[in-house]
């Protein structure tokens, strides 16, 4: 699987400015500052595509960017909110939670999420919340955590296990990746390119 090209297509605040489309959808969740937009920025080799922030809460729409539009396997990606920001209104966060699960119950081109967990660090709350909504509704999903040049080699591996069983999954159901050290990349396009070949 390779991404040749990716442009930014548009931003939806509400579910009824979603993207109709019969492009495949590939989702990215996960909390607020967890490295998303640089998730993004990597898997693509475009360090520009998706604004990265060191506020966490920056991305307050779904984000849509077209991967290899007229060549090879095209789908959409699909940049969902951050949550468990603290520093926005309840209002503001009730916004955020009705557009993420809208787009996770509803919209039915949705082939996968990388739900991203942030490798240095036990899920909270939130990310339990998440993964619970995505089991319940039987969205499809794999765990990715970010940030693994911020732990030792040797540490990736244990981190990996202690979050497959936070979850309750199967190791092998962790990718580690790190944006900065640009490692993982292989095994995230792997498992985009199988997701895609079963739409």
């Amino acid at each position: 699987m390779q991404i040749k090209t990716a442009s930014y297509v548009k931003g939806a605040a509400t579910y009824s400015q979603c993207i109709v489309s019969e492009l495949p959808q590939i989702a990215i969740a996960g909390k607020s500052n967890v490295g998303k937009s640089s998730f993004i920025n990597f898997l693509v080799n475009d360090g520009k595509l998706a604004r990265t922030s060191k506020l966490p809460g920056r991305t307050r729409l779904i984000n849509y960017f077209l991967i290899n539009e007229g060549s090879g396997v095209e789908f959409l990606l699909a940049d969902l909110p951050g949550y468990g920001f603290a520093k926005v209104s309840d209002a503001e966060k009730l916004k955020w939670a009705e557009l993420l699960e809208n787009y996770l119950a509803k919209e039915q081109q949705l082939a996968h999420v990388f739900f991203l967990v942030d490798i240095r660090h036990e899920p909270t709350r939130d990310d339990a919340t998440m993964y619970n909504y995505m089991f319940a509704n039987n969205v499809p999903f794999t765990i990715v955590a970010t940030k693994a040049d911020k732990v030792s080699k040797s540490q990736v591996k244990n981190r990996c296990r202690a979050i497959a069983n936070f979850f309750k999954v199967g190791a092998d159901n962790v990718l580690a990746i790190s944006s900065l050290n640009k490692t993982g990349k292989e095994s995230v396009l792997a498992k985009i390119e199988q997701v895609i070949s079963l739409v």
